[in-house]
């Protein structure tokens, strides 16, 4: 490690103040978020705003008008990386549970994206594997379950093109992934998806702390 690290642990105050100072927020948006909030505990699973708006910042940089997302809960990420997708964008996204994500379809249709959506519930694995052998997408979301998560990194990487983004929620898991003592196996999965990233030569990576910890991989 550096002598002179170059991080911020961030205090609630200064978080606050880091995401009324970025553009993180909607009527729609806010609206979701809150009533997503409604759901419980569960309602962890949505990520937070200024990621939503770092991931369609990337979505749209990289002029992206293919994406994917595994794991798509109430909507609210699959919300902001459609509206960064051309007209004609298209984002498939993956998911099991229908109540949920019927929470998610209203939202779309209210922000006018519902058309570039298609959502598929199921198996992620077997939706990405029934899509035809051409098919290629520029950008990529996975935040569903962990012990799942190197199955789809490697489905969504085949198709990927090149300088395709994947970003992969949850990485540093609050904490416990470099806690020796977590042993289950979401923790363990993560750990091993973390290992296998930092050597893959087919991507270029980085590992940020944003929310519970993200990781782009940009493939070469």
């Amino acid at each position: 490690m550096a002598e002179n690290p170059k991080y911020l642990t961030l205090t609630p105050k200064l978080y606050e103040y880091a995401v009324a100072h970025g553009h993180n927020g909607d009527p729609i948006r806010a609206e979701l978020a809150a009533e997503t909030s409604k759901l419980g505990m569960i309602s962890v699973m949505q990520i937070a705003p200024e990621q939503g708006t770092f991931m369609a910042i990337l979505a749209a940089a990289i002029g992206a008008r293919s994406a994917v997302e595994v794991g798509t809960f109430t909507g609210y990420s699959a919300l902001c990386v459609a509206r960064a997708l051309p007209g004609d964008g298209r984002l498939l996204c993956c998911d099991v549970n229908e109540e949920w994500t019927s929470i998610g379809r209203r939202y779309w249709e209210r922000a006018g994206i519902a058309n570039k959506i298609t959502l598929k519930l199921g198996p992620a694995v077997e939706t990405l594997r029934a899509l035809p052998e051409h098919h290629t997408f520029d950008f990529a979301f996975i935040d569903a379950d962990k012990t799942s998560y190197a199955v789809y990194y490697e489905e969504i990487l085949k198709r990927m093109r090149p300088s395709g983004l994947i970003l992969i929620d949850n990485v540093l898991w609050n904490g416990a992934i470099i806690d020796a003592s977590v042993k289950d196996e979401n923790t363990v999965a993560l750990r091993a998806l973390n290992d296998k990233i930092a050597e893959d030569t087919r991507v270029e990576a980085v590992m940020l702390g944003i929310a519970d910890g993200l990781t782009i991989a940009r493939k070469k």
